[in-house]
Order: C-alpha cells, then structure tokens, then sequence
C-alpha cells in the first residue's frame, strides 16, 4: 500500500497529519494546555511535488520558500506516516476519536486519492469522515465519488469572504488556480448531494474585509443550506501575507457571534445594523438575549463537523492562536473567568441593542 518515490512520501500509502492528531494517536509526545482534548484526526495529503496552488496565506504555497511535503501549515508542523500504520493507532484509542477529516491540496491526483483513503477508513471504522476538498480540481460526479466511499460532510475552505479579495489572494493576484465561482458552485452541489447542514465553508476573519462583508458571506452560506466554520487569520512565516496584522480580538469576537446567530438562524446578517464602516453595530436581537448567548459561551467554540454525540468533533485545540488565555477558539467551553475575559475583549468595541 505504501507508496515512495525516492525517499520522500505520497499518498495514498501516506498521510501527513496535525500535530495534535499525532499527539492523540501518541505518535508524538506532549500535554495539550487545559488538558484540551482532539476528537478528530485531521489527514492531509502528501506528495513530494507538493501543492499546486499560490494562496498567499498558506503554509502549503508552491510560492513558499521550502516547498515540498515538509512545510508547516496552520502554525505547525504535519508529520508523515504510513497510512496502514494509522489506521491501527486508531483502532487502538477508537474510543476518543469521533471523526475523522482528510484534506485534499491542489493535485489532480489528490481526488482518487482522497477516494482511497476515505474508503479504506470506512472499511474499517464506523466513524464519520469528512472530506475538505478542492473545488479546482473536481469534476463531474466527484462528490457522489465521495459520498459513495463514505464521506458524509464536506467541507470548502473558500477561506475569503468577497470576490476580489479572493482573486487576489487565491487568484488571479498570486497567479494562482483557484476561481470564487468555481468553489460556491462546488458548495452549493455538495449540499445537494450530501444534504442540507452536512457541508460547510471555511471562512476567516481579518483578511482586509469588513465586519458586514463576512457576515454577508456567513449568510450566503447558511441560505444555501450549509453552515461557517470560521478561523482567525494567522500569519504563517515564509508566506506572502507574513506581515499582515491578525484581526483584533474584538473584532473577531464580535463576527463569531454574528456566525453563531446565522448559523443558529436567531438572526440575519441583513437584520444587524452596520456602521459606514461597515462594523457591526447591533445583531436585531434584544440586549437580554445577545447577553445570555454570550454568557453561554458557545459562540467563541471551535465551529466544525461534528461527531455521532451531535457536538463538535473537528475542535482542532489552538490551530488559529497559541495555547494561553487569549484562545481565538475554544476547544473546550469557556469557564466563568473566560467569558470575563472575553466581554471585556468585546468591550473595546461596543455593540448595542435594537430599539424594542
């Protein structure tokens, strides 16, 4: 099954996986902060050619010094190991693991692929998989590919929240492959084979868009019948977009309750008030409401796929900030001491009720 070429792994008989994936598994050593938990395994394929894509932000740009199937991504290292390997650790510690997800990169041969190793899971296990997949490269009757191997969500990482920021970082801007079009048209064909609430996009906040311009995507999303797993920008090293500033806090703590609203349907992104900024101003819901959803705390939870028990499986521990007390997301619910933190982060910002 394994396959080599020279020394240098390639899927499908190798997987590159998150280090807190290979933490879980014990392939890697080391405490999560807060005792944190992962119950995903979250796969990445590997090729030695690497990705074929530019995005200025990603860790995997074929623009990136280092390239090849070593580079980091989403702050840290992936390590490689045999698939067939993988699978046992698994079958070892089934019993914290409530989903697993394989991550496509722009190769051609990366839909096969992600076929292969999607079946040969389900084979084995009767944990869910999710598929993150590239719309670039798919083609007609991909998905039901997909499906009948045994994924049951999708996930597309549009990542960009307009049109022309998208081209210019995924794009035309960077001479990169990938089209808008292209991936909201591979959205909404995901939900309509998967079904509604089984496919999800990736945004990420701090990106140069506007606070209304992310919750109008949020919203477009949620009106095709899919929900927002939504990150915070972190600027990878070695990457086009190294310099640009993280969004602030309270700027990103006030869009995950925008997301938590839509995605909840307890409001509308045309429904929340706006400043000429395009800043959130309020949210259409009473004061007493939009106190007792922060209170709840769920909102700054890591938004993803969830597992059989119907929470949040892909909790991906510290992916978008570094382990200490300003987590962007939660993968653990906030205690009384965080949520003091976190109102006073939402503070610097102030966002009032609509007149009842």
């Amino acid at each position: 099954m394994a396959e080599l070429e020279g020394d240098a792994p390639r899927s499908p008989g190798y997987m590159r996986m998150s280090l807190a994936a290979a933490m879980t598994l014990g392939y890697q050593p080391g405490l999560f902060y807060r005792d944190a938990r992962l119950h995903c395994i979250n796969l990445l394929l590997t090729y030695p050619e690497g990705c074929r894509a530019r995005c200025a932000y990603c860790g995997l740009s074929a623009e990136r010094p280092g390239a090849g199937p070593g580079k980091s991504f989403i702050r840290v290292q992936w390590p490689t190991f045999p698939l067939d390997d993988i699978i046992e650790k698994i079958a070892q510690r089934r019993q914290r693991v409530k989903r697993i997800c394989i991550s496509m990169i722009t190769r051609r041969r990366a839909v096969q692929d992600t076929a292969t190793v999607c079946a040969r899971l389900r084979s084995r296990f009767d944990n869910p998989v999710s598929l993150l997949v590239t719309p670039t490269v798919l083609g007609q009757g991909d998905l039901e590919r997909f499906k009948a191997a045994g994924a049951d969500k999708i996930g597309v990482a549009v990542d960009l929240a307009t049109p022309a920021l998208f081209d210019r970082y995924r794009g035309s801007g960077v001479n990169g492959p990938h089209r808008w079009p292209a991936y909201w048209d591979c959205f909404q064909r995901a939900v309509g084979v998967f079904g509604e609430g089984h496919a999800g996009v990736h945004l990420m906040a701090g990106m140069g868009e506007t606070e209304q311009e992310m919750c109008a995507a949020i919203q477009m999303a949620r009106d095709m019948g899919g929900r927002t797993h939504l990150f915070s920008f972190f600027p990878e090293p070695g990457s086009r977009m190294a310099g640009h500033p993280r969004p602030s806090m309270a700027h990103y703590r006030h869009v995950q309750v925008a997301r938590y609203l839509i995605d909840r349907g307890l409001s509308r992104a045309d429904r929340f008030g706006y400043t000429p900024d395009g800043r959130i101003a309020d949210y259409g819901i009473g004061q007493k409401d939009f106190e007792r959803i922060v209170g709840c705390g769920q909102p700054f939870r890591t938004s993803g796929c969830e597992g059989h028990d119907g929470e949040v499986a892909c909790n991906r521990p510290f992916a978008n900030s570094r382990p200490g007390p300003n987590l962007r997301n939660y993968p653990f619910p906030p205690t009384t001491e965080d949520l003091d933190r976190i109102r006073l982060q939402m503070s610097k910002r102030r966002v009032v009720a609509p007149s009842q």
